[in-house]
């Protein structure tokens, strides 16, 4: 025995050395082909200056990290955990397989400890037993059965448990990767709107003639309000849940949505290349989805604690992601309704291009950032579904009593068919475009250099303050100190114009 475990075996007293040496060769092999992968992998990124992937792939490797102390704890608590001893009665209860489908060799294990009938699956393994067999009958004997108790958690589901902690961190990885890079692909192909525009505008500088733009009209008013009106509240709902299936976002919803980004935020650079800040924006917030936050792990332990036997858990919180997934959708796609109607109810017509006002007022408790947090919480539950079920297929088999039957089986799978796709398709390039919307800009307009020149002169002035404060000025400081605010104040773009005041950004034409 090893360890006290309860499965049969020879300990590593009599295991043939050349058995242990392969296996750790292997185990060794494997490890370090990954961190090597890993390694390259971000010094591949930094050479293509992908700093926010950068940042995504250190995530993924302190999940790995996270996974690797997971799995160290569980096996040195492992033999402290299975001689954890409890009534037989306590284990009766909260099952999520019925007693009745337990197989009959471990009912009888119970049948002798218990007079009352049945167990769950596995339930007396570990915990120091194991099992003799006299005269063809098996008997239980060990730490746990010679006080007529059983173990809290056996040795078998211990190792079950660690497969699915782990199965479920790369499932999590793996979608929210192909989520971001089928999403992030079709986002590029709006490249083309942003080259025809920047096109556009060099032959209109060459032309001095005013514009008069009739604003209901306007492609982008008219494919808002197309067939309902203007005053209905529920038909905008109802266009904004349908539109997020076909055309969410168009051509004319992405450059009225630009130009109203650059018009409040950098009305200095009308030549800002949007679609790329846009980019870099995503790539930013991927880093926040590919990580299982503390309330993710919450979730998991509620939806393991809620596995009973016939309350069928696992086919009900299917729902909740796919619910939630449809109801983001249909917000961003009203976000850019509201902005539509804002125009619309306020001009007839107006000289110049057609401006929408960002304004956090259009989001969730004035917060564009709990969009995010919905997404990151849909894509987790949506990989847990996915990973729960081949986690059951591969350990119990696809007739296991956990997995259910075929009826609720396949819903779970094309709900989470639906959710990636749809996600993909229409959720994250809504969630791209209309986020920017906002009252405030993101970090990303500011490309790489930039932000190392702004953290620079932070630095500087706090260090620079300090000397002031204890007598000790610099020489040159006060001109350095005001160099560096001009230097500042050109670079940075203010948050909210006031009136009569310009911002301006970096000039970022797409070369950088």
């Amino acid at each position: 025995m090893s360890g006290g475990g309860g499965e049969e075996g020879d300990t590593l007293e009599f295991t043939p050395t050349w058995v242990v040496a392969a296996v750790c060769t292997v185990i060794v092999a494997i490890s370090l082909a990954a961190e090597r992968f890993l390694h390259y992998g971000g010094k591949f990124l930094k050479a293509k200056d992908q700093k926010p992937l950068y940042e995504a792939l250190q995530k993924i490797k302190e999940e790995l990290m996270l996974l690797g102390f997971i799995s160290l704890l569980l096996t040195v608590s492992q033999s402290g955990i299975t001689k954890i001893c409890v009534p037989p009665d306590l284990m009766r209860h909260m099952l999520p397989c019925s007693l009745h489908d337990a197989p009959e060799r471990q009912l009888s294990h119970l049948h002798k400890l218990n007079p009352f009938p049945g167990t769950a699956r596995r339930l007396l393994a570990g915990a120091g037993a194991h099992t003799e067999t006299e005269n063809g009958t098996e008997t239980q004997t060990g730490f746990c059965a010679s006080k007529n108790k059983v173990p809290l958690l056996s040795v078998e589901a211990l190792h079950h448990l660690h497969i699915f902690i782990f199965v479920l961190a790369v499932v999590h990885v793996t979608f929210s990767v192909l989520t971001v890079v089928f999403g992030g692909a079709r986002i590029r192909q709006w490249k083309h709107w942003e080259d025809s525009i920047a096109k556009q505008n060099y032959e209109t500088d060459r032309v001095l003639k005013p514009k008069v733009t009739h604003v209901h009209q306007h492609d982008f008013i008219r494919d808002r309000f197309a067939g309902f009106g203007k005053d209905s509240a529920l038909a905008g709902w109802l266009l904004s849940f349908f539109k997020q299936f076909y055309g969410s976002v168009t051509k004319s919803d992405y450059v009225t949505l630009r130009y109203g980004f650059i018009m409040t935020h950098c009305r200095s650079n009308p030549k800002f290349n949007f679609h790329k800040y846009m980019i870099r924006a995503l790539e930013d917030d991927f880093k926040q989805v590919v990580g299982i936050s503390w309330y993710l792990w919450v979730f998991v332990v509620i939806f393991l604690l809620l596995n009973i036997n016939g309350w069928h858990t696992y086919f009900w919180i299917a729902f909740i992601p796919v619910i939630l997934l449809l109801a983001v959708g249909t917000k961003l796609e009203h976000v850019i309704t509201q902005l539509a109607h804002e125009v619309a109810e306020k001009h007839a017509a107006i000289e110049g291009d057609l401006v929408v006002k960002p304004s956090d007022d259009h989001f969730w408790f004035h917060r564009p950032r709990v969009v995010l947090f919905l997404i990151h919480f849909i894509l987790f539950q949506n990989a847990f579904e996915i990973a729960f079920f081949f986690w059951i297929w591969v350990t119990y088999g696809f007739d296991s009593c956990i997995m259910g039957q075929v009826r609720y089986i396949v819903p779970r799978l094309i709900i989470g068919a639906f959710i990636q796709v749809l996600c993909s398709y229409s959720t994250l390039p809504l969630y791209a475009i209309v986020t920017q919307m906002g009252t405030h800009f993101k970090r990303a307009i500011f490309n790489e250099h930039l932000q190392q020149n702004i953290v620079g002169w932070a630095q500087k002035a706090k260090k620079r303050k300090g000397l002031k404060a204890d007598g000790q000025p610099g020489q040159g400081s006060s001109h350095e100190s005001s160099s560096a605010g001009i230097q500042l104040e050109s670079i940075l773009p203010r948050r909210a114009s006031a009136p009569g005041v310009s911002t301006s950004v970096p000039k970022d034409d797409g070369t950088n």
